[in-house]
This record gives C-alpha cells, sequence and structure tokens, in this order.
C-alpha cells in the first residue's frame, strides 16, 4: 500500500532551525561565563606577584640620598704649627738651660785681649733647641755700675745664626774674645780702652743668665 508523505508545517521547520542554532549559542555562553571569571581572577593573583619596579626603584633613590647627604664646607681653619716647635723638638727653656763662663785668666797682663768659654747645657728631660748665634748670645763685661762691654753692641746685622739641638744633659762650649775696648749699644765709634781693675764677666741666652765670673786687667 503506498505511503502517503505529509508536508510538516513551516512552523516545525523554523523551530527545529531555531533549536540548532541556539544550542551552539546557549553552550558558547556557558563556556564564556565559566572562562571569564576564573581568567579575571588568574590576572588579578599575577599582578599580586609582580613586583612594583617603580616604587621599588623610587624608595631606593629616596635612600641613596638620605644616606649621603653633601658635606658641607669645612670653615675650621688649618692649624698652623707653633713657629718655635721645629721637627717636634721645642725651644729650650731659661729653666732648662744651665749658662757658665770662665775666663781664660783671672789675671790678665797688659796688652793681653781676655778670652772667655761659654758654655750651654741643658739640664732638662728632652732635647731642645737655642739659637747661640752672636746676636742672640750675649756677654756682658761690667765694673760695678758701669757697664764696659756687649758682644752684641757690634754684632753685623747680617749675623748667622747658630741653632743647636741639644740632647737631655748636652752642653756646648765656645769662646768669646774682649779686644779691650768699650762698646755702647748702637756700636758707636771712638769708644775708650778701660783702664786696670777689676771686672766681671757674665752671659746671657734665651732668658737664662751664667756667671758672674771675676778677672782683672792689668
Amino acid at each position: 500500500m503506498a505511503t502517503t508523505s505529509r508536508r510538516l508545517p513551516a512552523r516545525v521547520y523554523w523551530v527545529r532551525r531555531a533549536v540548532v542554532l541556539g544550542v551552539p549559542l546557549v553552550l558558547l555562553l556557558l563556556v564564556l561565563v565559566v572562562i571569564h571569571p576564573w581568567a579575571g581572577r588568574a590576572a588579578d593573583r599575577a599582578a599580586a606577584r609582580a613586583p612594583v619596579t617603580t616604587s621599588t626603584t623610587t624608595s631606593a633613590v629616596g635612600t641613596t640620598a638620605a644616606a649621603a647627604p653633601a658635606a658641607p664646607a669645612s670653615t675650621s681653619p688649618t692649624p698652623t704649627p707653633t713657629p718655635s716647635l721645629r721637627g717636634g723638638v721645642g725651644d729650650c727653656q731659661p729653666a732648662q738651660l744651665a749658662l757658665g763662663l770662665t775666663p781664660a785668666a783671672v789675671d790678665v797682663p797688659a796688652g793681653v785681649s781676655p778670652t772667655f768659654t761659654v758654655t750651654i747645657k741643658n739640664t732638662g728631660t728632652a732635647p731642645c733647641l737655642v739659637d747661640a748665634g752672636d746676636a742672640y748670645r750675649e756677654v756682658v763685661i761690667t765694673s760695678g755700675a758701669d757697664r764696659v762691654w756687649s758682644s752684641k753692641d757690634c754684632v753685623a746685622a747680617n749675623a748667622p745664626r747658630r741653632t743647636l739641638l741639644l740632647a737631655a744633659g748636652q752642653s756646648d762650649t765656645t769662646q768669646v774674645p774682649w779686644n779691650r775696648v768699650r762698646s755702647a749699644p748702637g756700636c758707636p765709634g771712638g769708644q775708650s780702652r778701660p783702664g786696670t781693675g777689676t771686672y766681671q764677666a757674665a752671659v746671657n741666652l734665651a732668658g737664662a743668665t751664667g756667671g758672674p765670673a771675676v778677672f782683672v786687667l792689668h
């Protein structure tokens, strides 16, 4: 018996097409709904783990600037070495100098120029410096209150210095002659010769004094 086919209504075809097309769309929406929140949370976690480079760099620069401030210019004057200290050795002080003066002869014959031995001794416990040149070391001859002669009266302006470095207990000895002629400060000429009699000689240096030594001129 022949089968009679019936044509389905158009509405049925549209429903079928809607179902065919709608199922994939529904599946796609489900996938997006599930995947998108997970991806967002993963991105947030990655961002949280990532170091903040800009913040770290700024902090490092700030720390460096605070740790190394510009050094202020020094306003303290440079210490100037004391002129009296040379090589760590100080000038001899009067208390540590012992000066001695001895005439070569106590009785000096007529026509003979007296000579005196001058001794400079460091009696301190440390070495010291003293200039014993003619411009600093002075031998003075007197007769009572009469100042007869001084070795410094006629010293040349360019007289050489004679700086002594005396160790503790060390002595220096020199000879000082006198020509038996008076002198005066400024070395004026035409000075007379002193007469016979008793005279005294003393030595002065750096605030220390030695003598007097007595001698007789004939």
